[in-house]
């Protein structure tokens, strides 16, 4: 799995890029040490994993 299909999989059942960042935005609320654990599972290199936890 890598971030290319997990955002396909996003797209295909409807997602666009708004609700797609709210999704981030609640794990991160939520569940911040998972949500790190789960961008590294995404093979997301850490500057991006960092720009992505900080919006």
């Amino acid at each position: 799995m890598n971030k290319d299909n997990w955002v396909a999989m996003f797209r295909d059942i409807g997602l666009n890029e708004e609700t797609m960042g709210q999704w981030h935005q609640l794990f991160e609320r939520r569940h911040p040490e998972d949500h790190q654990a789960f961008l590294e599972w995404l093979n997301i290199p850490a500057e991006e994993i960092k720009a992505i936890r900080s919006n």
